[in-house]
């Protein structure tokens, strides 16, 4: 059986389980399956109570694939999220991780001409 299989057997039995949802997520990134992994992460940011991390880890993701407005807003919505739930550090994190896409992904007039 495998990591992704353990996880999904446990999450049958307490399938609210926000931790076992992550790990779920992120064993399916691990596999490469990203559609599912940022599937079950977006998820994770709509709960009742968002899931803070979830934010760090899909726009990480979006960035891996190259999704850098996606992964800008997931950020900006993370950042406004964990200053909510009083979690500074991760905030910060997220703060940082938007700082260092810049002006990634980002066209200007003179590539719109070309």
């Amino acid at each position: 059986m495998s990591r992704r299989e353990k996880i999904q057997a446990m999450l049958a039995d307490d399938p609210q389980d926000t931790f076992l949802r992550y790990s779920l997520a992120m064993e399916y990134r691990s596999e490469g399956n990203h559609e599912e992994s940022l599937r079950g992460l977006g998820e994770l940011t709509r709960d009742e109570t968002p899931y803070v991390p979830a934010f760090f880890m899909a726009a990480q993701q979006l960035v891996d694939l190259n999704r850098i407005n996606e992964a800008r807003s997931m950020l900006r919505e993370g950042i406004d999220q964990a200053r909510e739930q009083g979690n500074s550090h991760a905030a910060a994190e997220m703060s940082e991780l938007l700082a260092s896409i810049g002006n990634l992904g980002e066209t200007t007039e003179e590539d719109d001409d070309l």
